[in-house]
């Protein structure tokens, strides 16, 4: 009685309606995942090494399942009315708790550590809460209760491989073993997550509001590609030393080649996108959700942060006072440098093959020099490594500025005409705010 007294007083769950649009407490939860992005390029930017990164890909793999099923509850209940963000803030207080012991997730696997375990529980506090939520809003459609059940063995399954993941590897003396069996154990994680939301749309997901799925993934995105920023700013130091003209302009590069990225992407791409996913309809949509935003927006984000990483290496080194400034780059930097904008352009032209169904040669030539400029960028300072990168991203957006040219203007205006019509219509309706009362003169 006493959990119904305070889902009453509260208010009840609310549906997403058609056309949605994402609530200031979605993004609110967003931070904590942005939060969880930091930590892992912060561990992974203390020790770069191949097994490092391989890790820093696990987990993210790991907690971007976590923000797919986050979101897929987001598409058949608004988050913030109601009791709901009463549970959303006890998944966030797990996924925090699921950030912070990140760094010890891959530690010493023949020890006994709090940090692998505490992850487990709270990936499935996080999972747990998710599945109770859309239980209960589900109700009053046993098919969908039903659907639940055929995923319910996913978050058990996983949640005992994290388990495993924790406790066994500790009681196996060769080190070599148990980080091997371990490393298995979370790879086996990431297939049955991603391999059972492959059957998503057999088993009778919807999309509900198209405007809410594409604008809810744009925003962790444009979110993560401020992350990076905020990573290389923060990781190499340049706040605690007094600012050196290269220091500076290669903080400049920085923010420029993002931006490039972002444009990359928003310019045409995600716009464009969003009304082929509201033009498509019942499997066709959820097939297109599925594909483009949940499976390679994950690309995307490990792009960011490899090259968050490799900024951060960069910048580095052209900040050292004790480091000539034509010396030429040292370590993995420009590798993953270039190779993280490799990853996101790549999945973005993945992205723009799945929802638009075409290729742009400009992305595709854009790859090819790219890789082609590793070897190069290897051989030169530092600062002119950042230069390069920077020339060859602005290059790319000045080239579809002019080739794209038509079919920007075509976007826009179909665009404006879409805003124009829906803030009409709001404003319609918003005008009965303001009409008096029957029984009241009007003035």
């Amino acid at each position: 009685m006493g959990g119904i007294r305070w889902r009453e007083r509260l208010g009840p769950a609310v549906s997403i309606a058609p056309g949605a649009r994402v609530d200031r407490f979605e993004v609110f939860f967003d931070l904590v995942f942005v939060f969880s992005f930091f930590i892992i390029t912060r561990t992974t930017a203390a020790h770069i090494s191949g097994w490092q990164l391989t890790h820093a890909m696990l987990v993210l793999a790991v907690l971007w399942w976590c923000w797919v099923m986050h979101s897929v509850v987001a598409t058949r209940v608004r988050l913030g009315e109601g009791f709901v963000p009463v549970l959303m803030v006890v998944a966030m207080a797990a996924l925090f708790c699921f950030a912070l012991s990140l760094p010890q997730a891959f530690s010493d696997a023949t020890d006994v550590a709090a940090g692998p375990m505490v992850v487990a529980l709270s990936y499935l506090v996080i999972r747990g809460v998710h599945l109770s939520l859309y239980w209960h809003v589900a109700r009053e459609r046993p098919g969908e209760r039903r659907l639940l059940l055929k995923y319910s063995p996913e978050v058990v399954a996983s949640t005992a491989l994290l388990m495993a993941a924790a406790l066994i590897p500790s009681q196996i003396d060769d080190p070599d073993r148990a980080a091997m069996l371990r490393d298995g154990l979370w790879v086996g994680v990431i297939l049955l997550q991603y391999g059972m939301g492959l059957v998503a749309g057999a088993w009778g997901w919807t999309v509900t509001s198209a405007e809410h799925w594409t604008e809810r993934y744009d925003l962790i995105l444009i979110i993560a590609l401020g992350e990076s920023i905020i990573s290389v700013g923060v990781g190499s130091n340049l706040l605690g030393q007094p600012p050196t003209w290269p220091a500076v302009a290669a903080a400049v590069l920085g923010v420029f080649f993002t931006a490039a990225l972002w444009w990359a992407h928003y310019d045409v791409i995600a716009p464009a996108a969003r009304i082929a996913l509201h033009a498509s309809e019942g499997r066709s949509r959820v097939g297109m959700a599925r594909d483009a935003y949940a499976y390679l927006y994950v690309l995307m984000i490990a792009g960011i942060i490899l090259f968050a990483l490799g900024a951060e290496e960069i910048v580095n080194q052209v900040a050292d006072p004790g480091v000539p400034l034509g010396d030429r780059t040292r370590g993995p930097g420009v590798v993953l440098l270039f190779g993280g904008v490799i990853c996101y352009l790549f999945a973005n032209i993945l992205f723009q093959l799945r929802t638009l169904r075409t290729v742009s040669w400009t992305r595709v030539g854009t790859v090819l020099v790219l890789a082609a400029g590793i070897p190069v960028g290897q051989r030169l300072p530092g600062l002119a490594a950042l230069a390069l990168l920077t020339t060859i991203c602005l290059g790319l957006v000045a080239v579809e500025a002019v080739v794209m040219a038509d079919s920007r203007r075509a976007l826009r205006e179909l665009v404006f005409e879409e805003k124009t019509t829906h803030e009409a219509h709001e404003a319609a309706w918003r005008a009965r705010w303001r009409e008096p009362a029957p029984d009241e003169p009007s003035t």
